[in-house]
């Protein structure tokens, strides 16, 4: 038995239509919708919905997509304790065969006593895709894999499967909103969670009008992690820069300016990552993530020495050439903190877990 879990904000007609069709197609599955607070005038769609079969938990104020499945696990955790749970969108993006099929893999990839495995359900995103959908997902994707070295080809996809030992720990998980789906790919790898998929048919109705995904809002909300630490990188950029024309006037030394901008703007740099952008990273005691982060600095900085010879031997301008450099390190920066220097401690993890997390295409 595996429940079916929707979350629905102001859902069209569509919604009752797919509870009937899960509970015919398979009736020993229970299926619990969660308003997130879409008013009153959605009552009767609700109700309907409740009359084919689902059980409807309701709330008054619209809190998000995330705060609503949160709101599912904790019921299904207590209504149907020890069964997997799939979650599907609303608004008929999902067939039930490819529910169904993620429900069967989710049984299958969670043995009794092997790693939480959670499966994607993953569009292809072939055919006639709205192309604000298609941009989203392909921004999404390349900014994903950067921030963790991971390939996922559908990072948005509301089609979800999670074995009963994961409940705990997706409640556990930082979001609200639309960002919530993201931060369990991303707090999975730290969690020892595996990550598995199918492909399913990607399906957008009438130009994908009835979602309510906000494009400036919740992309923010989505890209906050790399935002934040793009962010603080470019506000140590600009005090190193400033700082290495400065003193490379003073001293005439490329050397001495090097070290000395480096020094003043990773100072800045670690406290600022430390607090605010990697937050987790206030788990770790502080002079150990201080002496690994300026371990990275020297490495860094032997880097962006060699480089800074390399450009200004072929008469690049030292402005061009430290712009050029930064770029080229920032990426190995993120990804070493993000996953070393301040990834998340072991700690609140469901008793069956594996440090070892993969990825898999099933």
């Amino acid at each position: 038995m595996t429940t079916v879990l929707i979350p629905a904000y102001q859902p069209d007609g569509m919604l009752p239509d797919l509870v009937d069709a899960l509970r015919r197609a398979a009736p020993d599955n229970p299926v619990v919708v969660v308003d997130d607070g879409s008013g009153a005038g959605y009552g009767p769609i609700f109700d309907a919905a409740a009359r084919r079969g689902a059980r409807v938990i309701r709330y008054e104020r619209n809190q998000g997509k995330g705060h609503a499945l949160k709101v599912g696990f904790a019921a299904i955790a207590d209504e149907f304790p020890g069964e997997p749970v799939v979650c599907a969108d609303c608004d008929g993006q999902h067939t039930v065969a490819d529910i169904l099929r993620v429900a069967a893999t989710v049984e299958s990839a969670n043995p009794a006593g092997g790693p939480l495995t959670m499966v994607l359900g993953m569009r292809t995103f072939s055919g006639e895709v709205p192309l604000r959908s298609r941009f989203g997902n392909a921004a999404t994707r390349v900014l994903f894999r950067l921030a963790t070295g991971r390939r996922i080809h559908d990072t948005q996809t509301g089609l979800r499967g999670y074995p009963a030992g994961m409940l705990t720990w997706l409640r556990d998980v930082r979001g609200d909103r639309y960002e919530y789906e993201l931060n369990q790919l991303l707090q999975a790898r730290d969690s020892g969670m595996r990550i598995a998929s199918i492909d399913i048919a990607t399906i957008y109705l009438r130009e994908n009008e009835s979602s309510h995904f906000r494009p400036v809002a919740d992309s923010i909300r989505i890209y906050a992690p790399l935002l934040k630490f793009v962010l603080s990188s470019v506000a140590a950029f600009v005090i190193d820069t400033v700082a290495l024309l400065a003193l490379s006037a003073v001293t005439g030394s490329l050397l001495v300016a090097v070290l000395g901008a480096r020094l003043i703007s990773a100072g800045v740099n670690f406290g600022v990552n430390r607090r605010l952008v990697f937050e987790h990273g206030r788990e770790r005691p502080a002079g150990r993530a201080a002496l690994g982060y300026f371990g990275l600095v020297v490495v860094l900085l032997s880097a962006n020495y060699g480089l800074l010879l390399g450009f200004a031997a072929v008469g690049l301008p030292l402005l061009v050439a430290k712009v050029s450099t930064e770029v080229m390190l920032f990426l190995i920066s993120y990804t070493v903190q993000q996953r070393l220097l301040f990834a998340r401690r072991g700690g609140n993890l469901p008793a069956r877990t594996n440090p070892a997390v993969g990825y898999a295409q099933l």
